[in-house]
């Protein structure tokens, strides 16, 4: 039997949409106030599953408080109160869209759950648009 965990986390974080290969106008066009030069924020809500067998002796399918753990110390601390496009060096050659940035949260947490779980990321930039990463 599967069972899916959840926990829920925020940060906050600043980043502009642009492709620096790209004219200002081409940019204005596809990214919008998204390309703002002065950047933009977002206040970002996350749901991180842990999707896997009941362990018999705990009960678990992950510890609560270690999934919390690795939340804060892979994700919280490295984009919490961060510009992306400036401070985080994943976002160095990647543009910070939403998609992106789930899948970099994804990719920083994986290799700390075990492979016999399925771990999925949702991220919201706002309450309205929100994307969600599998792997």
């Amino acid at each position: 039997m599967k069972v899916k965990v959840n926990r829920k986390a925020n940060f906050n974080a600043a980043h502009r949409l642009f492709r620096p290969d790209w004219s200002d106008e081409k940019n204005d066009v596809v990214f919008g106030k998204c390309n703002n030069p002065r950047f933009h924020g977002h206040n970002y809500d996350l749901i991180v599953s842990v999707t896997g067998e009941i362990d018999q002796e705990t009960g678990f399918v992950i510890d609560l408080k270690v999934l919390k753990d690795l939340i804060k110390e892979h994700v919280e601390d490295a984009l919490d109160h961060k510009n992306l496009n400036l401070d985080v060096p994943e976002f160095k050659n990647l543009n910070p869209t939403a998609e992106n940035i789930a899948v970099v949260i994804w990719n920083k947490l994986r290799p700390h759950i075990a492979d016999t779980k399925e771990l999925e990321v949702t991220l919201y930039e706002t309450p309205r648009n929100f994307v969600t990463y599998s792997g």
